[in-house]
C-alpha cells in the first residue's frame, strides 16, 4: 500500500515539529542547567564572602574587646598613681608647713627675707608678662 503523499507529508511534518520541539526544550534546558550553575557559584561566593565577613568581624570585636580591657587596666594603674601622688603632695604640703613654722619661729629674719624674696619674684613675672604683652 503506498502513502497517498498527504499523509506522507503529513507524518513527515509532525516528526519534523515533533524533533524541533524536542531541539528547542533541550536548548532550553541547557540555558537553564548553565543559569542555575552561575546562580549556584554566585551564591557559593555570596556564602563565602559572608563567612569572610563574619570572621573579621569577630576578629574585630575581639580586638575591640582586647583594647578596652587594655585601656581599663591603664586607666586603673594611672588612678592608682594619682591617688599616690596626690598622698605625696599632701605629706610634701604637711612638711613644708612644719617646715615653714619651725624657720619663722626659730629665724625670723630668714623668713622675712623668704616672703621679700617670693614677692620680688612675683613682681619680676608680672613684668615679663606685661612686656610680653607689649610686643
Amino acid at each position: 500500500m503506498i502513502l497517498s503523499p498527504i499523509i506522507t507529508y503529513s507524518i513527515f511534518f509532525f516528526l519534523l515539529g515533533f524533533a524541533s520541539a524536542g531541539i528547542i526544550a533541550l536548548v532550553n534546558y541547557f540555558k537553564l542547567k548553565k543559569k542555575y550553575k552561575s546562580t549556584e557559584g554566585l551564591l557559593e561566593s555570596e556564602r563565602l564572602i559572608k563567612e569572610t565577613l563574619r570572621k573579621e568581624n569577630l576578629l574585630a570585636f575581639k580586638l575591640k574587646e582586647s583594647i578596652e580591657q587594655e585601656l581599663g587596666k591603664k586607666y586603673e594603674d594611672a588612678t592608682n598613681v594619682i591617688k599616690i601622688m596626690d598622698q605625696d603632695i599632701l605629706l610634701l604640703q604637711k612638711d613644708n608647713e612644719e617646715t615653714e613654722s619651725l624657720i619663722k619661729t626659730t629665724q625670723p629674719e630668714l623668713y622675712n627675707l623668704k616672703l621679700k624674696l617670693i614677692e620680688a619674684n612675683n613682681t619680676v613675672a608680672r613684668l615679663k608678662a606685661q612686656l610680653n604683652e607689649q610686643k
